[in-house]
């Protein structure tokens, strides 16, 4: 893509979702995922965090000391979180009822900091909100779809509405099994038809190849690599005798 900002977006979403692909924010994907409303909102609530956050983060990015960085971030994410939980506790009490303990866990979510310390940090506002959105809409969809296999497999439901009869529910998708379960075939499935990824892109003819799944082919090349390595360290040794 030409426009950088919609390439951070379109990365955010396909080539690096934070769910499929990278596999960041494992708890609230598996712990809050047991119908698509949960996961929408929960995924609606971390991009909230993640593009003010990245905003925030990247204006203040020649403010903040370098030693204390960290904290820094954790103070701005921690403030936003406390505004996006109020905001649900007035407007959405339900959904923030269900949602519970993992609202205030956006803190840690490894998805907020990781972004602000290897992207936010580095880049302009305008690019860090983008990467924020992109980031956002990937894990929202991620949990959403999640969700909603979830629901519709182990109670039954679409949406709270009822389309498949009790008898027909397996109920073990809506707890933590199901819940590594169905993570576990949509990632699969993503690897199948190859879609587009950060770890799953068609190389052109002449280009430096990437990881393309063969680890003993790697391990072969490490392993030579550190052979020649620790050969030339011989020889060093000895001219330098």
């Amino acid at each position: 893509m030409k426009n950088k900002y919609l390439e951070r977006i379109f990365n955010g979403i396909i080539k690096e979702n934070p769910t499929f692909v990278i596999m960041l924010g494992m708890c609230p994907t598996l712990a809050t995922t047991t119908s698509a409303t949960n996961g929408f909102g929960m995924g609606v609530a971390t991009t909230a965090v993640l593009i003010f956050s990245n905003l925030v983060i990247s204006a203040l990015r020649n403010i903040i000391p370098d030693k204390v960085r960290i904290p820094g971030y954790i103070v701005v994410i921690a403030t936003l979180v406390t505004i996006v939980e109020l905001v649900m506790q007035a407007y959405v009490p339900a959904l923030y009822q269900t949602l519970g303990i993992y609202i205030p866990l956006i803190v840690v979510n490894c998805i907020i900091l990781g972004r602000a310390e290897a992207y936010a940090a580095k880049h302009t506002p305008l690019l860090s909100a983008c990467d924020g959105i992109g980031m956002g809409i990937g894990f929202t969809c991620a949990l959403t779809i999640i969700g909603f296999c979830r629901e519709l497999v182990g109670a039954g439901t679409i949406l709270g509405h009822m389309v498949i009869p009790e008898d027909f529910h397996v109920g073990i998708f809506v707890m933590a099994p199901g819940a590594f379960f169905v993570l576990s075939v949509l990632t699969a499935l993503q690897n199948k038809f190859k879609a587009p990824s950060a770890t799953n892109v068609k190389k052109k003819k002449g280009e430096p190849a990437g990881c393309d799944g063969n680890c003993q082919n790697c391990m072969l090349h490490a392993e030579e690599a550190a052979d020649k390595a620790l050969e030339n360290m011989k020889q060093d040794k000895e001219v330098a005798r």
